[in-house]
């Protein structure tokens, strides 16, 4: 068999089921089928609008969060064997760069990007090989493993966040990576207020990883009143510790700035869409002494980190897939998740 099914990117919402080319796995490199790709924000934003980043050229390929297993090995690999179960961070450093040298290897000048999940195959490069690639434990999905990339970002997010035991921390965001967040901040010892569009599933997902409050933006319509309840929340009515911005809109950064205490902490994780703006109280920011901090992406030790909540299932990645789905639904899956019908959706490649 030379051929694989695949959902080709030619334009923003013009993608083609069809079947191209099995790929052959260069030296150092992994040839994996596809156990499952999951459905992610920043892939639906890709179909709906293209990417500088991920669609450099078109057709292409796309989806970036998947496990799978291993199938041919490129020459030089000693460290995987065929019918590995693998999963894998899609972005990897170089280790060499400005960056990468002061300890930001998220910011890496180099950074190697891995893209398309959404076909039966797909060859992981050497250098991703050598750094991001976890063998899957028997007790694990493929699903479940698939999870590790976001969750990553999670975890990088936390690690910047300084939540401390007992402290209040207000999470804007429920999608999957609000819900992966809440699940973290529980795990530092805080109490949990999940403001987002409240879907009976996410908030019993929610309510299954520790989150105590919630404010679903589909009844609390108007901003001031959803920081006044989460003031009210808050110990002595001064305002969150820490609120996390995972929504992507600035208006939610601007909400968030404003539901925390003096010396409080705001991490904005949401991406929002480029030339945006938000506006500040510089007299609220200088005299309360808030911290503001920016987010982006992750690093190998966070992507480590992700995998092993996940495989302790201190992070239960099996609540993340509402579905699986057979490749030719893909489209379909992307608007259910727009509707807000389910958190994520697996993508089996194999079916057409």
């Amino acid at each position: 068999m030379s051929k694989m099914n695949a959902a080709m990117f030619y334009a923003p919402k013009d993608v083609r089921f069809t079947q191209i080319e099995i790929p052959s796995p260069g030296p150092g490199e992994l040839l994996v089928k596809i156990g499952a790709a999951l459905t992610c924000g920043t892939d639906i934003k890709t179909y709906e609008r293209g990417h500088p980043t991920i669609i450099k050229k078109v057709p292409s390929t796309f989806g970036h969060e998947f496990s799978g297993q291993v199938v041919a090995l490129g020459e030089g690999v000693t460290q995987f064997k065929e019918g590995d179960r693998v999963c894998t961070c899609n972005a990897v450093p170089c280790g060499e760069c400005y960056y990468c040298k002061i300890g930001h290897r998220n910011l890496c000048e180099d950074l190697l990007i891995l893209n398309g999940a959404y076909a039966e195959y797909i060859v992981i490069p050497e250098r991703m090989v050598r750094f991001n690639v976890y063998k899957i434990p028997d007790h694990m999905t493929y699903q479940e493993a698939a999870v590790s990339e976001p969750l990553g970002t999670a975890v990088h997010c936390i690690r910047h966040a300084g939540i401390r035991q007992g402290d209040t921390v207000a999470v804007l965001g429920s999608g999957p990576l609000g819900l992966m967040l809440c699940r973290l901040v529980y795990l530092q010892g805080a109490r949990v207020i999940l403001s987002g569009e409240i879907t009976e599933e996410r908030q019993r997902v929610a309510s299954e990883f520790g989150v105590s409050d919630f404010i679903n933006i589909l009844e609390v319509i108007e901003a001031q009143d959803r920081v006044q309840l989460v003031k009210e929340l808050s110990y002595g009515g001064r305002g969150v510790d820490v609120a996390i911005e995972a929504a992507g809109f600035p208006a939610a950064w601007e909400e968030a700035i404003q539901m925390i205490r003096k010396a409080g902490t705001v991490v904005f994780h949401g991406g929002c869409k480029a030339g945006t703006t938000i506006t500040v109280d510089t007299h609220t920011m200088h005299y309360s002494e808030n911290k503001l901090i920016g987010v982006y992406h992750q690093d190998p030790d966070d992507y480590r980190r992700s995998f092993q909540l996940l495989a302790s299932r201190l992070v239960d990645g099996r609540k993340f897939v509402t579905d699986t789905v057979p490749l030719n639904q893909l489209i379909s899956a992307f608007e259910r998740v727009r509707r807000i019908e389910g958190i994520k959706f697996a993508i089996d490649p194999s079916v057409m």
